[in-house]
C-alpha cells in the first residue's frame, strides 16, 4: 500500500460513519436533520496527484477539507439528478467531453473549507504541494423515483389477488410476434392503471419510510448483557432509547373505535403494544432516556413488564448493562458478549438497500457511496 501511495494512488477509508464514534454520531445527527440517509468516507491523496478521473456521483456530497490543499474543477451535469441505476460510466464519453469545457467552479480547498456537490455534477481534484486529506459526507436523497418504486411494489402485491391478471396466456402463442399477446398486454395495462388508482398515498408513503429507515443501522447491542439486565430490572433502572433507531408511534388500526393497541415503528420492524402504554412510549421517545419508575400512565408492575419488553426487543437498552462476574467491555478488549463495541448490525439487502461502501476506488464505479475524488 505504501508503494502504491508513493506512486500517486489515493487511500480511501470507507464507511467511517459505521466505524468511528464521532463520525457515527455526526452522520446520524445530520441524517435526522435532513431526513435523508448519510455516510462518510475519507480520501488521502499524495502530493501533486489526481484522486480520480472526472466523473459524477449519484448522491449529493459535502467535501470537507481536513489537511493539505486540493484543486477542484466542477462541470455542469451531463445527466441532471441521476439515479443509482444511472452511473457515470454508462455515459463515459459524454462525461469526458463535458470535462473539457469551461468549469463552473475552479477552486482550491484548504483546511476548513467545504464544497457542496449536488448529484450529477462532474468533478475531479488534484492534490497540490503536500498530502491532501478530505472527508466526503454523502447524502443519499429520498427521491420521487423511490416513491414510484414503492407504489409499484404495492401494486405488485395487491394486483396478485386479481384472478384476471393471474390467467394463463393462450396455448400456442408466439412471443416473438408482439401481435399475438397485444390484447392480453392491453388488458394487463388497463388493470394496472386501475390498481394504481386504488392505492392509498399514505400506504405508499409508509413503504417509502420503511425503505429509507432500512438504510439506517441502529447501534449494536450486547444481547447476553442486555438479557441479563432485562431480567434484573428495578424501578430505578435507566432505560435509554437505542441510538440511531428511527422510531414512531401510530394507532394499530387507524384509530378505529375499540382499538386497544398501539404500533411502535422501530427501524425495519413493527411492534404492537397495549394502547395504555402510549403515554409511556411517547415519553421515552421524546426524552430518549428515562427511569423505569418515570414511565407515565402505568402501575409499577406494568412499567416493569413494558421496560422488559423494550429491552428484550432491542428498542431500548440498559446503558450500564454487563455480564455477571464483570465480563464487561473493559475485560474483553472493548467488546461485550464478544461483539466489538463499534460492530454494525447486518445491513439491509434487496431493493432500496444501499450499495456496499465502494468509495469510488478507481473512478469506475459510479454507484460508490463516497465521491471518487
Amino acid at each position: 500500500m505504501l508503494r502504491l501511495f508513493a506512486d500517486g494512488s489515493t487511500v480511501v477509508l470507507q464507511g467511517l460513519h459505521r466505524l468511528w464514534p464521532p463520525l457515527i454520531e455526526f452522520a446520524d445527527s445530520l441524517a435526522a436533520d435532513l431526513g435523508h440517509p448519510t455516510q462518510v468516507n475519507a480520501y488521502v491523496t499524495p502530493p501533486s496527484s489526481r484522486g480520480f478521473s472526472p466523473h459524477y456521483d449519484v448522491h449529493d456530497v459535502f467535501v470537507l477539507q481536513v489537511a493539505g490543499e486540493k484543486h477542484w474543477r466542477i462541470h455542469e451535469p451531463v445527466l441532471p439528478d441521476p439515479l443509482r441505476t444511472q452511473p457515470w460510466n454508462d455515459r463515459a464519453a459524454d462525461v469526458a467531453a463535458a470535462a473539457e469545457r469551461e468549469p463552473v467552479i475552479d477552486a482550491v480547498l484548504r483546511p476548513g473549507d467545504a464544497l457542496y456537490l449536488p448529484r450529477g455534477y462532474l468533478h475531479s481534484a488534484v492534490a497540490l504541494g503536500q498530502t491532501s486529506a478530505h472527508l466526503t459526507i454523502g447524502v443519499h436523497p429520498v427521491t420521487r423515483w423511490a416513491a414510484a418504486e414503492s407504489a409499484l411494489d404495492l401494486v405488485r402485491a395487491l394486483a396478485a389477488d386479481d384472478r384476471e391478471l393471474r390467467r394463463s396466456l393462450p396455448v400456442g402463442l408466439d412471443l416473438a410476434d408482439p401481435a399475438t399477446v397485444r390484447e392480453d398486454v392491453t388488458t394487463v395495462l388497463a388493470a394496472l392503471r386501475d390498481w394504481l388508482d386504488r392505492i392509498d398515498p399514505d400506504e405508499v408513503a409508509d413503504r417509502l419510510r420503511a425503505r429509507t429507515w432500512d438504510q439506517v443501522r441502529p447501534e449494536p447491542v450486547a444481547p447476553l448483557a442486555q438479557a441479563t439486565a432485562a431480567a434484573a430490572l428495578t424501578p430505578d433502572t435507566v432505560l435509554r432509547l437505542r441510538r440511531r433507531l428511527r422510531c414512531s408511534l401510530r394507532p394499530a388500526s387507524d384509530g378505529r373505535a375499540g382499538d386497544d393497541r398501539v404500533v411502535l415503528l422501530g427501524g425495519r420492524r413493527r411492534h404492537q403494544f397495549p394502547a395504555a402504554t402510549r403515554p409511556a412510549l411517547a415519553e421515552l421517545l421524546a426524552a430518549g432516556e428515562l427511569k423505569v419508575a418515570d414511565l407515565p400512565g402505568l402501575d409499577a408492575d406494568d412499567r416493569l413488564v413494558l421496560a422488559r419488553r423494550l429491552v428484550t426487543e432491542s428498542i431500548a437498552v440498559v446503558a450500564d448493562a454487563a455480564l455477571p462476574g464483570g465480563a464487561d467491555a473493559a475485560r474483553t478488549g472493548g467488546a461485550v458478549d464478544g461483539v466489538p463495541a463499534t460492530a454494525p448490525e447486518p445491513g439491509p439487502h434487496g431493493p432500496g438497500a444501499p450499495a456496499p461502501d465502494a468509495g469510488g476506488d478507481d473512478g469506475e464505479r459510479a454507484d460508490a457511496l463516497g465521491t471518487g475524488s
